[in-house]
């Protein structure tokens, strides 16, 4: 099918020369990367003129933001079927003298997973083709290729074992490959660290085509993807992840509070305290929504423990009185039911379901706090949401196993001293667009309001909620433009932001991996030193 889309390419840029008319750029360089790919042996693509491009391009856009008419397509998509299909595509991107953006879910918050900056032409490497997990119980691990969701990997470790388990996030679409190369929180980073931490070995393929494992990639390059952000040091193909041991039950639930915001205000003070200071088995974050009703607001508490439900309530009970939990809160069920419904579905044959999660046009930003903010500046904070537009603040934990790891062990740097992260969020519906700087501005006024709370010098984020507002690098074309001026901007802006003192570490691995700066974005890691193409 691929294939008729490049001779129909090839005819129209025929008939244009006949008539004296050059054959237009998008359309010459989306033929001439068509037909380096059919010469290569790679068939499972689309470019624009195809039939199925725009439902192809948009099937995993969940940030309905990148879906407006503004935002400029890929010359074509490809999708891989095997490892040798990836390797052909990237090569023949460069041979074309085009950018590569590689997709695995296509949660991005800022969709540099399938967008460019500046126009610059590209070819979308959208790895849905490659999501085959192999489990193997016997040494707990498994190979996950970087195109698998998170449910669909959760999927196969609960088949295959109700004592194994994975610490990764929550939503059962994101991929698997973008979320592991920005750390990965989940609901066992407490007991286990990230995802990223449990990686024991990955197939790199790099701008020129080779496949690397842990070994030949050497320490730096294996360090950085483990961490170091998506789209910076080529593709990873596929990832060896250490599975973790779990209960054969766990105890999971969220419960609800609504009151004036005084009361909620307090919960959320003592919360602080209890949190990130359980024992590691216990997860328990705050989800608290913007607006009010009748001069009352609402928040929701969600607990996952590693241990039964007497246990639960009995830990909770004492630490967290204020909560109110009573059994009827609280359900058992295994490890693999538990991501069911933590995604939101109805039961684990869904969770390899890619079509799950709806879409919404949306911002976000993040932030981390170290120390314990005041009960009167709480209830400022919480009247501030009060007042805003359909948004959202969500409180993860850390400590426990979060706080063990040395910031340098790996990319993620933000660790002891921690006690937990916020993530924003304002979204907006399709007749709301028009107004959608408003939300945007609101967002932003709000992060402004929380920065006395919040960390300092630099004032942190995580990778994973990517955030524009922090700085770009603003390449102007398909691959090398860095400098020595690049990085030290990179660096003041995001870099140690989302980095902190590891952001050098992470340049040094780009130099080695990609010193041409072939995978790149507005917010990847640029190399030192450029060499120039051959």
């Amino acid at each position: 099918m691929r294939s008729i889309a490049t001779t129909l390419l090839q005819l129209v840029c025929l008939l244009l020369s006949l008539h004296r008319s050059p054959c237009s750029g998008a359309a010459a360089t989306a033929s001439n990367f068509s037909s380096c790919l059919v010469s290569n042996g790679v068939s499972n693509f689309s470019v624009p003129t195809s039939p199925g491009y725009a439902g192809l391009l948009h099937s995993s856009i969940f940030n309905l933001r990148f879906t407006l008419p503004n935002v400029a397509g890929p010359a074509a998509i490809v999708l891989p079927e095997s490892r040798d299909d990836l390797r052909r595509a990237i090569l023949c991107a460069r041979a074309r003298s085009l950018a590569i953006r590689v997709r695995s879910g296509g949660h991005s918050y800022e969709g540099l997973s399938y967008t460019t900056e500046n126009h610059v032409p590209f070819v979308l490497v959208d790895l849905a083709n490659l999501n085959r997990v192999r489990v193997e119980p016997g040494s707990a691990t498994a190979w996950a290729e970087s195109g698998a969701t998170l449910g669909e990997l959760y999927y196969a470790v609960g088949r295959s074992s109700y004592s194994l388990a994975f610490p990764a996030g929550s939503g059962s679409t994101t991929g698997l490959g973008g979320h592991v190369s920005g750390g990965g929180f989940g609901l066992l980073s407490r007991k286990f660290g990230l995802a990223a931490d449990n990686v024991l070995d990955a197939a790199v393929i790099t701008p020129d085509g080779r496949v690397l494992d842990r070994s030949s990639m050497g320490d730096d390059v294996f360090w950085a993807i483990r961490g170091g952000g998506g789209g910076s040091w080529g593709v990873v193909y596929a990832w060896k992840l250490r599975l973790v041991p779990v209960p054969r039950n766990v105890t999971a639930f969220t419960v609800g509070r609504t009151g004036p915001v005084e009361l909620i205000a307090g919960l959320l003070h003592r919360w602080q305290y209890v949190g990130p200071n359980l024992p590691d088995e216990f997860y328990l974050s705050v989800y608290a929504p913007t607006g009010s009703t009748d001069g009352n607001v609402s928040i929701s508490f969600t607990g996952q423990v590693l241990a039964s439900k007497d246990h639960a309530l009995s830990v909770l009970s004492q630490s967290f009185p204020e909560l109110g939990l009573t059994e009827r809160h609280l359900s058992e069920m295994s490890w693999v039911e538990s991501t069911a419904k933590f995604a939101g579905l109805s039961t684990v044959e869904d969770l390899p379901n890619r079509r799950r999660q709806p879409k919404q046009y949306s911002k976000s930003k993040s932030d981390y706090v170290q120390a314990p903010i005041w009960r009167n500046d709480m209830a400022e904070i919480v009247r501030h949401l009060s007042t805003g537009p359909t948004g959202s603040i969500q409180l993860d934990p850390y400590g426990g196993a979060m706080a063990r790891v040395r910031s340098a062990e790996t990319p993620f740097p933000h660790r002891a001293g921690n006690l937990y992260s916020i993530q924003y969020g304002v979204s907006w519906n399709r007749s709301e667009v028009a107004r959608a700087e408003e939300f945007i501005g609101w967002l932003r006024s709000f992060y402004k309001f929380m920065a006395p709370y919040v960390s300092k010098d630099p004032r942190a984020a995580y990778v994973n909620y990517l955030d524009l507002d922090l700085g770009v690098n603003n390449w102007t074309q398909a691959a090398g433009g860095s400098s020595a001026q690049a990085v030290a901007r990179a660096r003041s802006s995001w870099g140690e932001a989302y980095f902190g003192g590891n952001f050098d570490r992470l340049v040094r691995a780009k130099t080695v991996v990609d010193p041409g700066n072939v995978f790149n974005n507005a917010q990847s890691i640029p190399p030192l030193n450029i060499r120039a193409e051959e």
